[in-house]
């Protein structure tokens, strides 16, 4: 299975990475549409495009507005999943005639029960702590699993830990490296110490750092050596990034 990593980071994009966005090609599962979105165009090859909305905050649906582009000259169902209150909020005001002059041709699809993928998957949610709140997702397939997990502030004894038990691939957020735990919970994100707990707490195989602060452009935004004391499989994404697992 591949995973192709479209946006790293979050908040707004810098020079180097663009805001959540992450793609199954072989599925046509996107999950999160931030600004990174317009990659999505370079991937798609089917006739049905699935996004999975986390929430509604612009980092992670402003990229939605480029669905013109993405699906231009083709024919292709898209359909935007989340919850039922998000995409109310974001039908009222991301594409308000005042804001965006003409929505792409997409329809709703409110998450109420497990989805099952066109590649045999199947998909299940959970709530997550953050301001306005956020979901994370899981899928199971016959012999791999993933989830993904952002915009929360990490804890090892978290409700959503038993949702990701035993995953093969863990997508979570890592806005911050230790020693910002105040504005990280006041922002509703996570420090590296403690999401590294939360794979080691929900014996995961591998754990992909997403969503880094836009401001740390260095080459190790999030302090790598520290997660991987607590958690040796430990990756840093970044934007262009290939994953198979």
């Amino acid at each position: 299975m591949k995973l192709l990593l479209l946006g790293t980071t979050g908040y707004h994009p810098n020079d180097r990475r663009h805001t959540s966005c992450f793609m199954l090609p072989s599925c046509g599962v996107v999950f999160d549409a931030g600004t990174g979105f317009y990659r999505v165009r370079e991937h798609l090859t089917g006739d049905r495009l699935d996004i999975f909305l986390s929430h509604a905050h612009l980092d992670h649906v402003f990229g939605l507005t480029y669905l013109w582009d993405v699906i231009a000259g083709r024919t292709v169902d898209v359909r935007v999943h989340g919850a039922r209150e998000k995409l109310a909020a974001i039908e009222r005001h991301l594409f308000a005639v005042d804001l965006f002059p003409a929505k792409p041709p997409f329809r709703y699809e409110p998450l109420v029960a497990p989805v099952e993928l066109a590649d045999g998957g199947r998909l299940t949610w959970f709530p997550l702590e953050h301001p306005g709140g956020s979901l994370g997702y899981r899928i199971d397939w016959s012999d791999r699993s993933m989830a993904y997990v952002t915009d929360t502030t990490a804890d090892p004894h978290a409700a959503y830990v038993d949702r990701i038990r035993g995953v093969d691939l863990l997508i979570h957020e890592c806005q911050f490296p230790d020693g910002n735990e105040e504005f990280a919970r006041k922002t509703g994100h996570s420090c590296t110490t403690p999401v590294a707990q939360v794979a080691a707490a929900a014996q995961v195989k591998r754990l992909l750092l997403v969503h880094v602060d836009p401001l740390n452009t260095g080459d190790d935004p999030i302090g790598l050596a520290t997660a991987r004391r607590i958690f040796p499989a430990t990756e840093l994404g970044c934007d262009g990034r290939e994953i198979e697992f």
